[in-house]
């Protein structure tokens, strides 16, 4: 089994597969109307400089979210 992390934990370049989307009432509605849904694979493109916010890539886009957010959905790692 692979590890399973928060979406905030991963390094540019690593990818991941969503097990778990959390948060409660708007901040879940967000996640999910980005497009963030189990079984989706997202990549870290890279963060900003003082590592907020984190820009991620995933189906045919790339999104910017907050890292309190990312840590809200869980992913199992990816092998390189």
């Amino acid at each position: 089994m692979a590890a399973r992390v928060g979406l905030d934990q991963l390094k540019p370049g690593q990818k991941g597969r969503i097990v778990r989307v959390g948060g409660y009432g708007a901040i879940r509605r967000r996640l999910y109307d980005l497009g963030l849904h189990n079984g989706e694979i997202v990549e870290m493109i890279k963060m900003a400089p003082l590592k907020d916010p984190l820009e991620i890539s995933f189906g045919n886009g790339h999104v910017s979210i907050r890292r309190s957010e990312a840590a809200l959905v869980t992913i199992e790692l990816m092998a390189d």
